[in-house]
């Protein structure tokens, strides 16, 4: 048995997984994210910690006969924990969907050429507010205090493994942008804030084993082998292991990717360093799920409601079209000013056509980066994997094969970051010889959505409008938000 966990964006998720990849136990605890601003996002590391530890303890006592290998985890990334010598908490952990850094980003990417960019990454890729070196020069300026007794900025795996096993360490992949493609830290980049280089945690492989679980801790002596960052470890797990296949992964955010060794630098596309084998092209949006949780909130209505409510709708009848950027936007546009928009409405425009637009505006911005990802990838495949929560309602995964035009591949386990994070323990304690292996035994797929051709048309003039109205709302965001300020 191992254990994978997933410390998500709005949840704690782990599960007990056997070697042929089935879900023997399941943990799955929400906790909350403080918005204090239309800028500040943040979330209380200790509620990480406190819930592991709970479902553990669950696991524990459920399977007493439970023979575990190996645990691993995989957590969100860009959301950044600034620790003082023994650990404890300096300030509420800065989560990837706050902009208050955006000011000191847009300082640091003015001084970096698009030739330096290429030659750490491989693609002109933006240093934007959601970057650690953004944020360490932040709280250097605004929390010089905080600033003098931060020994380490650590991502959220790497705080539960330290609270986990005492041991202090990250990976490379999780440090997405603060690494090159030997997979080292950028000395030139961490100069560019004096202090940075001093306060990040050493770097390991993400299946080297880097501690055991404490003595006084549910399945104490048990390793821990490192994992890494939810994106990547969730799109491993969807069968992204195999050369040029295409994964879409639907969470709090939309994140899409393709593993191919070939590259042609694309803007507004993140392209990791080579690990085992793998060289992952992906890009990430900024309010997927959390487009339809902000809908839901604003209408009181539960996700099955929403999806009641889509699945009644007429598609002879066109919805407005929705931008999803209700805090700005992550890939292909790096641009935190955007604002949301629904555009199309008219006196006969109800709760069923709003919530429907919602779907094919988030699966739209989803389109969009995935057109970037395969002139980046220079691949183009006529079906897609799919996982993560959203992609629980057959009426929204139908819209999606529609909009993609692509066969929908659904993967059996509903958490693809537990799925990967129990492959990465397989292969890091020696279960698996190497990552195809492990993969190969435990990724599987449950549902298919074949698309409508009859719709094919629609939704591609429908598109070229929602590009139309993008580019429109980049020229008028940053004005606007200075109305918000």
């Amino acid at each position: 048995m191992f254990i994978g966990i997933d410390v998500g964006s709005t949840a704690i998720k782990l599960g007990l997984v056997d070697t042929e990849g089935k879900l023997i136990s399941y943990f799955n605890s929400p906790y909350s994210t403080k918005t204090i601003s239309d800028e500040y996002v943040e979330q209380d590391p200790n509620d990480w910690i406190k819930l592991i530890l709970k479902g553990l303890s669950e696991f524990k006592k459920n399977n007493p006969r439970c023979q575990l290998s190996a645990l691993s985890m995989c957590s969100q990334v860009n959301t950044h924990i600034f620790v003082d010598e023994r650990g404890e908490v300096l300030l509420p952990a800065i989560f990837w969907q706050d902009t208050r850094a955006k000011v000191e980003a847009k300082e640091i990417d003015s001084k970096i050429s698009n030739k330096q960019k290429n030659s750490w990454w491989g693609t002109p890729m933006p240093i934007d507010a959601s970057h650690v070196i953004s944020r360490m020069l932040w709280v250097k300026k605004n929390k010089p205090d905080v600033w003098a007794k931060t020994k380490y900025v650590m991502l959220p795996k790497d705080y539960c493994i330290f609270k986990l096993s005492g041991e202090v360490v990250s990976d490379p992949l999780s440090n997405i942008g603060l690494v090159d493609n030997d997979l080292k830290y950028i000395d030139e980049l961490l100069s560019l804030v004096s202090g940075a280089a001093t306060k990040l945690p050493p770097l390991k492989k993400m299946t080297d084993q880097v501690g055991v679980i404490k003595k006084d801790l549910p399945f104490n002596e048990t390793k821990i082998i490192n994992g890494t960052m939810d994106a990547w470890i969730g799109i491993l797990g969807s069968g992204g292991f195999k050369n040029k296949k295409n994964i879409y992964l639907s969470g709090t955010s939309e994140i899409l990717g393709i593993n191919s060794k070939e590259v042609i630098p694309t803007p507004g596309i993140i392209i990791f360093p080579e690990d085992e084998g793998i060289k992952l092209h992906a890009g990430p949006t900024q309010s997927g799920g959390a487009s339809k949780l902000w809908f839901c909130n604003l209408f009181n209505l539960t996700p099955v409601e929403m999806n009641q409510l889509v699945t009644n709708e007429n598609f002879n009848d066109v919805a407005p079209i929705f931008l999803p950027h209700l805090q700005g936007e992550r890939a292909p546009l790096w641009d935190p000013n955007l604002k949301g928009i629904f555009y199309g409405m008219n006196s006969k425009t109800n709760k069923g056509s709003l919530a429907r637009s919602v779907y094919e505006g988030v699966t739209f911005s989803a389109k969009f980066i995935l057109e970037s990802l395969e002139k980046s990838a220079n691949c183009i495949n006529e079906e897609i994997n799919c996982g993560g929560g959203g992609f629980q309602a057959d009426i929204w995964n139908q819209i999606r094969a529609n909009i993609l035009n692509k066969k929908i591949n659904r993967l059996s386990i509903k958490d693809p970051g537990i799925l990967g994070a129990v492959g990465i323990a397989g292969y890091g304690s020696g279960t698996f010889s190497n990552i195809d292996e492990a993969f190969n035994k435990m990724t599987n797929f449950d549902k298919f959505y074949e698309p409508d051709q009859t719709m094919k048309n629609y939704y591609s003039d429908l598109f070229g409008i929602f590009k139309n109205i993008t580019e429109s709302n980049i020229k008028i965001s940053e004005k606007f938000s200075k109305f918000l300020r």
